[in-house]
């Protein structure tokens, strides 16, 4: 029996919360479980320096933890001065998932930057801040569009993330913190609703696993993120219509 008491191939219970941050063009909160990340897109109408006179926009994204978002209470990042190396790495992993799901060209030269904060952490969140984030930058853009900042939603697809893992009861989907830390293997992938990777993060903790046990990971990183599509696709939904009837 796993801990949480789910089947192998059940996820957590999912909501999105659209509208969280009043003043953000796009925010939501997204609750896994006990896991929940407040995301919040912002717009600026210029890029970095790097990519000015190119015709791009430009997507990124921050992340970060509350102090007492886990058991015992971390030091804030900016009280020591510089971000730890998983924070830079799992922002980083954000930024790249957004930006493979958007047409820059199609943006024009602006920026969006997607902030990720959890809240409380119990396993998954970077998987949790990707899928926030899209559907915070989708209602960003949403609202580009109903200002007539841009004529079209430049979206290509959808992306999302979720955890999976080798414990002793086998291939589990989306580990919260208790398995987490007892997994013979752990894996995150990010993946598209077309079917497409982003990415595929996958570590053994203990002896090394097979390719046949990384494909029955694969399939269950399937199943979880066809259920996160159509969390995402409701919220926006309903954001949408939350608008129109006003």
């Amino acid at each position: 029996m796993r801990p949480s008491g789910r089947a192998p191939d059940a996820i957590r219970s999912v909501s999105i919360e659209p509208g969280f941050s009043y003043h953000a063009e796009g925010s939501v909160l997204i609750r896994m479980g006990r896991t929940e990340v407040l995301c919040a897109a912002s717009v600026e109408s210029r890029v970095p320096p790097f990519m000015r006179g190119q015709g791009l926009g430009w997507v990124t994204a921050e992340y970060g933890m509350l102090p007492r978002a886990t058991h015992s209470r971390g030091e804030r990042e900016a009280a020591r001065g510089k971000q730890s190396g998983r924070t830079q790495e799992i922002q980083r992993l954000i930024g790249r998932s957004l930006r493979a799901v958007v047409d820059r060209k199609a943006m024009g030269e602006m920026s969006i930057t997607v902030d990720c904060d959890v809240l409380n952490a119990d396993g998954g969140t970077r998987c949790a801040a990707i899928t926030g984030a899209w559907v915070a930058l989708s209602l960003a853009f949403n609202t580009l569009v109903a200002k007539r900042v841009m004529a079209t939603v430049p979206l290509t697809g959808q992306v999302a993330g979720i955890s999976c893992g080798l414990t002793d009861l086998g291939a589990v989907l989306d580990l919260d913190y208790a398995e987490d830390r007892n997994a013979h293997a752990d894996a995150n992938f990010v993946l598209t609703e077309t079917g497409g990777i982003v990415e595929i993060q996958a570590t053994a903790e203990q002896a090394p696993f097979s390719e046949a046990q990384l494909h029955e990971l694969m399939r269950l990183a399937r199943l979880g993120t066809g259920t996160l599509f159509e969390a995402q696709r409701a919220a926006i939904s309903g954001a949408l219509a939350k608008v129109a009837s006003r």
